[in-house]
């Protein structure tokens, strides 16, 4: 009779979906709309870190310390390739740094609004661009896998038809293909791709955005329920005006974020 319970417990096992630990995933939908939520909240806390910010090039990297002074963020320059800046060095950052601290404080009331409003204008644009992402494409779940330590979702996203894109900026998004990878536990964006698969015109006929043209963004838990990014990539291929090439990376790694204290005033 062992050999009936056995099977009844396989068979149980299998209906219920978590034979060797297999759950059955929830619904692309449900997916994205969860990430969607996850992401805000990850955007709302973000300017309450401060973080370190590796900009790389082929003339080699320079890392800022990247803080909030009064509304908005301010970079010291704290290394260069990879080296700690000379104790001359330190000292001229450091009264940079004290330059403009004094300068904020001292500023007007209409100064200091219209300070905050162009950083905050820059952050909603950069946010919106992502938002955007599960506006401009239909996803397809492909399965789940690994990245790194992370069990994640993978879907693939193409452009969804119909969709009109709110600025200028988002116009590029209908003449992309991308790759979402969401963590199953935390709905989390554990990793973004997205790349120009055909020319994409975002200023009527005087601005061309040619295939080449991609990015990806790499995010990782910095504390309890909060991810930011890690990494970004951008290969940018354009054309102005249909004569002048332009051709742009970044490459950009961002570490050691750490809460930051109230605000001074």
């Amino acid at each position: 009779m062992r050999w009936k319970l056995y099977v009844r417990w396989l068979l149980a096992a299998v209906v219920s979906g978590h034979l060797w630990g297999v759950v059955s995933a929830p619904s692309v939908d449900t997916i994205i709309q969860r990430s969607v939520a996850a992401n805000d909240r990850d955007w709302l806390a973000a300017p309450d870190f401060s973080y370190l910010e590796t900009d790389h090039s082929h003339g080699g990297s320079r890392t800022y310390r990247v803080s909030m002074i009064m509304g908005s963020p301010y970079r010291e320059l704290v290394r260069i390739n990879g080296e700690a800046l000379s104790p001359a060095a330190q000292a001229r950052q450091q009264h940079e740094l004290d330059q403009i601290t004094a300068r904020r404080r001292n500023e007007s009331p209409s100064q200091r609004a219209h300070r905050v409003a162009a950083y905050r204008t820059g952050r909603e644009r950069d946010h919106q661009m992502l938002s955007q992402l599960t506006k401009a494409f239909n996803f397809r779940l492909t399965g789940t896998q690994s990245l790194g330590s992370r069990s994640v979702y993978v879907l693939d996203a193409s452009p969804r038809p119909g969709y009109v894109p709110p600025t200028r900026d988002t116009r590029v998004l209908p003449g992309m293909r991308g790759t979402l990878w969401v963590d199953t536990q935390t709905f989390q964006w554990v990793k973004v791709e997205a790349q120009v698969v055909h020319p994409v015109w975002i200023a009527g006929f005087v601005a061309r955005v040619d295939p080449g043209t991609r990015f990806a963004l790499d995010y990782a838990p910095v504390t309890a329920g909060i991810w930011l990014p890690t990494r970004y990539q951008m290969t940018a291929r354009a054309k102005v005006l249909m004569i002048f090439s332009h051709n742009g990376q970044a490459d950009q790694t961002f570490s050691d974020y750490q809460k930051a204290p109230a605000p001074a005033q």
